[in-house]
């Protein structure tokens, strides 16, 4: 992966409650985070260069997350996609902590009310989840739907956020 600098994509990992997440991107903007398993499971790639110097900010913030202590973050993040999923991404991070929306939702939010199955695809596609907080968007009914590192840790993470009870 080629950021929009040409530069050498950095990595490096970030042990969590979820697992082993990779962070990676240019070396201060995070265009990427992967989960340990998942349809949404991401190694390093070849050519990468791991560097343990970089996203420190980003580490620091998802543990304190992670651990109970930040509901927001604020990091420098350079998500690439289009134009459509970009506007759903932003949205995403415009769903409060602890609450959940539908797809139906974020189409209304994103003044596209007809296009649930593509704000879905929109959210099914963010390279950087937890941050973006895809996890908080839910199937209409309530119950929770697809996730790219599984339902188990969409759960955990929305049970962290106290927007679901832990059974």
């Amino acid at each position: 992966m080629i950021n929009e600098r040409n530069a050498v994509t950095r990595y490096n990992y970030l042990q969590t409650a979820i697992g082993e997440l990779l962070l990676a991107g240019d070396g201060e903007a995070l265009c990427l985070l992967g989960f340990p398993a998942g349809k949404m499971q991401r190694r390093h790639e070849e050519g990468w260069v791991r560097d343990d110097s970089c996203f420190v900010q980003a580490r620091q913030q998802l543990l304190e997350y992670f651990a109970g202590e930040r509901q927001q973050f604020t990091l420098m993040l350079n998500p690439r996609g289009t134009e459509f999923q970009r506007a759903v991404w932003q949205a995403l991070t415009e769903i409060p902590f602890g609450e959940t929306w539908t797809y139906g939702q974020l189409a209304d939010y994103i003044g596209r009310p007809k296009a649930s199955r593509a704000v879905g695809a929109a959210n099914g596609a963010n390279p950087i989840p937890v941050i973006i907080p895809c996890h908080r968007v839910i199937g209409a009914g309530g119950k929770l739907t697809g996730f790219g590192g599984g339902l188990a840790t969409k759960r955990q993470l929305l049970e962290l956020e106290g927007s679901v009870s832990q059974d």
